[in-house]
């Protein structure tokens, strides 16, 4: 019965869906094969295509990628389009590939123009995106984990267990990939899965997993709408030269993430901006004692000039 539930949460998706183009990435893994799998049951008259990206980061990468494929197209998929990435580790190399797969992503997304693009991201994943923000001292945005809807981006899974997904797969007889990163301890988040969790669900009982999840759950509610409040402030002022006054009077949850706003307008590179850089910022309204300017990523500057948050950017 595990893939009547992944079913059940894949169709609310699917329902009404005429001639659309739907995509989702496949790692030949069991999360995205149960997807496949239950996309196919419930596609409808919508067109379903799987993405599969090669990331060259082990020998048989290729191999892998073609062997995906192949089981795709026995599962009943007529069509099945695949990249290799080109990932260059700059930060790490989890979120050097992750930055490479949406790239790749993207090009399909251009190509294709779907009414979605699904993710298997699974309920154990949410609750160890909230585990590692816990670890590393992440805001609510953070904790709140991954959205079911982001965008285009869809993940319908992220109330089925990982257990739920492989029972899936062995329901139907399909064999999948165990890709070796997943229990390779160099990677935090793999610490997490075979260590922390696991014993949280020993000495605190079973439920651990759901409840973190159900945590991101809450926190992104109140996250969406701080940035809600801190979005309607800042279309309503200029985002280069911003009062000083105005801003003090604002909530601090929603002050810091008008300053965020401002520094990414003024050409800080995307996802680049740290807790200490937004602290920085902030100390200049909030602990003013006549520091100088704040150096920025993407060589954006912020100071503090005749009552007002002056921001500038070595393109201007």
């Amino acid at each position: 019965m595990s893939l009547w539930e992944i079913r059940k949460a894949v169709k609310p998706w699917l329902s009404g869906l005429t001639s659309e183009t739907i995509l989702f990435g496949c790692s030949g893994g069991a999360d995205s094969m149960a997807l496949a799998a239950a996309l196919l049951k419930e596609a409808g008259n919508a067109k379903v295509i799987p993405i599969v990206v090669d990331h060259g980061l082990q020998k048989d990468s290729a191999e892998i990628a073609v062997q995906t494929v192949s089981k795709l197209k026995t599962l009943g998929y007529s069509e099945v389009a695949t990249a290799r990435a080109n990932v260059e580790v700059t930060d790490g190399l989890e979120a050097s590939a992750r930055r490479a797969r949406y790239l790749i992503f993207k090009q399909f997304i251009d190509a294709y123009h779907p009414k979605y693009f699904m993710l298997a991201h699974t309920l154990n994943d949410q609750a160890e995106t909230v585990l590692l923000g816990l670890a590393r001292g992440s805001g609510a945005r953070s904790l709140s984990g991954m959205a079911v809807e982001n965008n285009i981006f869809v993940r319908p899974l992220l109330k089925i267990n990982r257990a739920q997904t492989v029972a899936a797969c062995n329901e139907v007889g399909l064999e999948v990939w165990i890709d070796p990163h997943n229990s390779d301890e160099r990677f935090a988040r793999v610490k997490v899965r075979q260590n922390l969790l696991p014993i949280f669900e020993e000495k605190l009982g079973p439920g651990v997993t759901e409840a973190l999840a159900r945590t991101a759950d809450l926190l992104r509610d109140d996250a969406d709408a701080l940035d809600d409040f801190a979005n309607q402030f800042f279309a309503q002022v200029d985002p280069a030269s911003i009062e000083i006054a105005d801003l003090a009077r604002l909530p601090k949850a929603i002050r810091t993430r008008v300053l965020r706003l401002a520094i990414y307008k003024a050409g800080a590179p995307s996802g680049m901006l740290t807790a200490d850089h937004i602290a920085q910022a902030e100390a200049l309204i909030s602990e003013w004692h006549g520091q100088g300017e704040v150096s920025l990523p993407g060589n954006v500057k912020l100071s503090r000039n005749s009552g007002r948050i002056s921001l500038s950017s070595g393109s201007n």
